[in-house]
């Protein structure tokens, strides 16, 4: 199957990530980690704004009550609308492991947001799987990624997929939504070395789980079982995650990263760090919305 792939917005992002599109506002917000930027784009409009925070920002979900919730490199943030003041929100996380940082996340249908920790040295195992209630307590799950990535839900909310990203693995838990509590990750999918490695997922309706391959140029579909069912090439050399949106939930947006990118390769290609898109015949998920 051949996808007809759009630049939506050539923001040239040094790590381009998390992408989430807002159905009350029919906007994308995405983040740039290493720059501490938060871009927003009005759909709509084609307008696009950027603004940069103290701290990195690593991933965001929208609010029930309006909104966004921010997750920062170590805790998170409450943010009325774009331009607004910052409001600390729960503990800081992992305080005692400075050389850990928060990575990516994604609310359940119960409005609860979970978040894979990273370390950033990649020396220790250590990084882990945090659920944040909308009450502001944290709780940790499960710790041994070096890069916990790709967090993602099934459509029957009984399944929690995760990614470690330099281990070259996607895993999948059984999950409770009436407690937030989780069982023991199994193997879902092996990416072959030299391919690329799992960053940022989503599912869609019929419960296939797609991945960006950093290092890889593409994006990848598996079906609940884990195969491959299709890969589909993006212009830029690290892929960073893929997100469902549009106002019937049929655009896939992909983020990537400019950073670690010879010259020959942005020769190929100018738009990396950009964000792309293509449509998709089955629906995603839409994107739950943070509770508290």
């Amino acid at each position: 199957m051949s996808r007809t792939i759009e630049l939506v917005h050539d923001a040239r992002c040094t790590l381009g990530e998390a992408p989430r599109y807002v159905a009350r506002e029919h906007a994308l917000y995405w983040v740039d980690i290493p720059e501490a930027a938060l871009w927003r784009l009005d759909l709509a409009s084609g307008v696009a704004r950027r603004r940069v925070f103290a701290e990195s920002v690593v991933t965001l979900a929208a609010r029930r009550s309006g909104g966004l919730l921010l997750a920062m490199a170590s805790g998170f943030a409450l943010l009325d609308h774009f331009e607004a003041t910052p409001v600390a929100f729960g503990p800081r996380i992992d305080p005692d492991r400075p050389d850990n940082r928060l990575n990516d996340g994604r609310c359940d249908a119960e409005g609860r947001f979970f978040i894979g920790s990273m370390n950033k040295k990649k020396t220790a195992a250590d990084g882990g799987l945090f659920r944040l209630d909308p009450d502001g307590s944290v709780d940790c799950l499960w710790r041994g990624a070096l890069t916990a990535n790709g967090i993602a839900f099934s459509p029957d909310g009984a399944a929690i997929f995760l990614s470690d990203t330099p281990q070259h693995a996607t895993f999948r838990a059984p999950y409770d939504p009436s407690t937030g509590a989780i069982g023991a990750f199994a193997p879902f999918a092996q990416f072959p070395l030299g391919k690329g490695r799992p960053d940022g997922g989503s599912v869609d309706q019929a419960g296939d789980y797609w991945a960006g391959l950093y290092d890889g140029g593409r994006v990848v579909r598996l079906s609940p079982q884990g195969a491959l069912l299709e890969e589909i090439p993006i212009p830029a050399r690290h892929v960073t995650m893929i997100a469902f949106g549009g106002r019937d939930w049929r655009t896939a947006y992909v983020t990537t990263a400019r950073q670690a990118t010879t010259d020959e390769e942005l020769s190929r290609f100018p738009h990396a760090g950009g964000v792309f898109a293509f449509e998709v015949d089955m629906p995603g998920l839409p994107e739950p919305l943070f509770a508290g």
